[in-house]
């Protein structure tokens, strides 16, 4: 047996950092790690006898920090790297105006700037006391057995600080210096941090959005005495009352009022949601202008809100297949470009006999190498892509779930309440008004699943006479001295009543006969979700549908050709535990197949495809079983589901591509020395801001009903 443990980890700077921590864990017994550098986050699955304290201890001996994480984590301004900034950059504009001063013609003109000892007294701190940090992450990862971007910096710094020394010391008189250098490349560096950080904290939005959403505390009615009460002390059992206009503080029942609840955070629902006693609440909903009492019936950690918080948290933490080969790749290239630079060092010393000419190319391989921007590629496209799809009611429950959803090529359909309404409504009537009423005063008495819709269809009330129930047939009774029988087609003709030629796709037919003769009827029927023919034909366009249903195939065969679903992508007649075997049947075939359902009765089937989608519940078990959850009850959200992940991963490649590419050209350029190292910091520091800035595009994408897939 395991269990898992999260952590917050504190000193990584680039991709390498996080592929150490993960490399080291996950050679430990039984462990197996995921660390997620934009989030700082790591989530690692341990053996149940292990203590938390072995693996802090193990992180602690690599060169890093982390604490048990009690709390979601919310990324905040690391307020001392922008005052590091500030001075740094306050310190090497100086050196910047010299390095001006210097090209031939220039209009600056500032000849002091060009002593050695003020240059050395500027950048001095700038090396060693703001330089500090990048000292520390390099003999920590150097120590550890690894190299990260902090041994690069460190390198490429150094180089050119200490040479600038040597010079200063050996030729007084006319040296070659490259303090400029040094103290300008870090500073660039860590305004890229700054501006990095910046741009990953919109990345986490939606978790944000979320906790917004939890109440802070909650009026206990206790023997019809209100009473404010942290959240901490509410208890299941305990009856709370809302106001007009306060949130929801728990998973509950109402015990009295009714209210429009706003549910658009967490469904993705734009109306507000009537409800009325006996119906349930969801904790972080919004009461809108009803007066509620409601019984706790799930607090704390067990709300559907701290669920869909925790599941988003580790969609944004759990990698995708696409992110380990762009971590694989980033565990190597540090030590790579150190060749590199080396042998760029030897090549241009060798070929130009000045160790001056030779170390300036070296050091822009050190600093445009950096491999930032690749590690960065891919985890914030999966934090944006899941943090959208959360603000619509779309559950990840991975990036690796979020990446196989683009390869579907067949989206399998259950009937009942995915994509009908999932109760029988009243479609059309037939026949005379008053015959009607009487139905509906005789079906009050019953607790058939159609009686309902007809009930609810009118309400009318009558006296009625001699009420008798024909279990499976119908009802009888007399109303107004008249005799009234309501039923099916069976019971009118065991009673030789001829039956109109009334007709509704799809629909069953309640018949009223008003002594003995046929005067009215009901067509009722499961009625199509409002957006299901509109999904269908969207998903159509690039994938097969298939209709999945343990419905008769007379019903599902209509079903089919009023939705456009070819007749021989329908199975009916299919009992729960055989779906999952038709999902089989069409991987077979080589489908990749997403199977929508309502996360109960069709877990094994979701289970079973390439990608589960459970729709309109958020219930524990469809968070178990599904791959993908959707907390409203709109089919659109396929659709959306859908697109973002085929958005997603477009954007992920688009990253890479970058990232990728801009070392490929960079390191190539900056060993011909056509790349002065302050303007490869620049590249560096500001390539990692466009690979988070382009992930934050996805949040634009639209997701609106109507879009079409690409």
């Amino acid at each position: 047996m395991s269990k898992t443990i999260e952590l917050n980890i504190e000193g990584m700077t680039c991709a390498a950092c996080s592929a150490r921590i993960e490399k080291v864990l996950n050679r430990m017994d039984g462990v197996e790690a995921t660390v997620n550098l934009p989030l700082e986050t790591a989530r690692i699955a341990v053996p149940d006898d292990m203590e938390e304290q072995t693996i802090l201890d193990k992180i602690k001996k690599v060169g890093y920090s982390a604490t048990l994480k009690t709390t979601p984590h919310e990324q905040v301004q690391n307020r001392r790297m922008l005052y590091r900034f500030w001075i740094a950059a306050l310190l090497s504009l100086p050196l910047l105006l010299s390095m001006v001063s210097h090209i031939p013609n220039s209009p600056i003109h500032l000849p002091f700037l060009m002593n050695p000892w003020l240059q050395f007294t500027l950048a001095t701190p700038v090396q060693f006391i703001i330089g500090a940090p990048f000292y520390i992450g390099a003999y920590k990862s150097l120590r550890s057995g690894s190299a990260n971007m902090d041994v690069l910096v460190a390198l490429g710094t150094s180089a050119a600080y200490f040479y600038s020394v040597a010079e200063m010391l050996i030729h007084p008189a006319m040296p070659n210096l490259y303090f400029e250098t040094s103290a300008v490349l870090i500073t660039l560096v860590l305004l890229g941090k700054v501006l990095e950080d910046r741009a990953k904290q919109q990345t986490t939005g939606a978790i944000k959005s979320l906790l917004s959403l939890q109440a802070t505390d909650a009026v206990v009615l206790e023997q019809g005495v209100e009473r404010t009460v942290p959240m901490d002390q509410i208890q299941t059992g305990m009856q709370l009352v809302v106001k007009p206009g306060q949130k929801i503080p728990v998973d509950g029942q109402i015990v009295s009022g009714d209210a429009y609840l706003d549910e658009s955070m967490l469904t993705g629902e734009p109306l507000p949601v009537h409800k009325t006693n006996n119906d349930t609440v969801i904790g972080g909903t919004l009461n809108t202008n009803g007066h509620l009492v409601i019984e706790a019936t799930k607090v704390g950690q067990e709300t559907m809100l701290a669920n869909i918080i925790r599941v988003v948290e580790q969609a944004q933490t759990e990698k995708a297949p696409i992110q380990r080969q762009a971590d694989r790749i980033s565990g190597v290239f540090v030590p790579i470009v150190v060749a590199i630079a080396l042998l760029t060092l030897v090549v241009w010393w060798w070929t130009t006999g000045s160790f001056a000419e030779a170390i300036r190319p070296a050091i822009a391989v050190l600093v445009i190498a950096c491999p930032c921007a690749l590690g960065l590629a891919t985890p914030t496209s999966i934090m944006v892509g899941t943090g959208k799809g959360a603000e619509h009611g779309v559950l990840f429950k991975g990036g690796a779930q979020l990446e196989s959803l683009q390869h579907v090529d067949a989206v399998v359909f259950d009937k009942t309440g995915t994509l009908t309404v999932g109760r029988p409504v009243v479609v059309k009537t037939f026949g005379q008004e008053e015959a009607l009423d009487f139905a509906a005063a005789l079906e009050k008495k019953s607790e058939h699943p159609l009686a309902h819709a007809i009930t609810e269809e009118r309400d009318v009330v009558f006296d009625i006479d001699r009420f008798t129930v024909d279990a499976g047939r119908g009802v009888s009774g007399v109303i107004v001295g008249r005799d009234v029988i309501v039923g099916s087609a069976r019971m009118m003709r065991e009673r030789n009543l001829p039956l109109p030629d009334w007709s509704a796709a799809g629909a069953t037919f309640v018949y009223v006969a008003v002594d003995q003769e046929i005067k009215a009827g009901y067509a009722i029927r499961d009625e199509l979700k409002p957006t299901t023919k509109q999904v269908i034909q969207e998903l159509q366009q690039t994938k097969a549908v298939y209709l999945l249903t343990g419905d008769r195939q007379e019903v599902a065969d209509q079903l089919a050709v009023e939705l456009g679903i070819p007749q021989d992508h329908v199975f009916a007649d299919v009992l729960p535990v055989e779906k999952a075997d038709h999902v089989k049947a069409l991987q077979a075939t080589g489908r990749r197949v997403a199977m929508v359902g309502d996360g109960i009765n069709d877990a094994p089937a979701l289970a079973t495809a390439d990608v589960g989608i459970a729709l309109g519940s958020g219930t524990d078990v469809a968070l178990e079983a599904a791959d993908v959850t959707l907390l409203g009850h709109d089919l659109q959200q396929v659709v959306t589901a859908v697109r973002l992940s085929e958005q997603t991963m477009k954007n992920i490649r688009q990253n890479l591509v970058f990232a990728l590419g801009y070392n490929t050209i960079g390191i190539p350029i900056a060993c011909l020395g056509l790349l002065a190292p302050w303007v490869a910091g620049a590249a560096m520091a500001f390539s990692s801001v466009s690979v988070v800035t382009n992930a934050l595009r996805l949040k634009r994408i639209p997701l609106s009903k109507g879009g079409h897939l690409s």
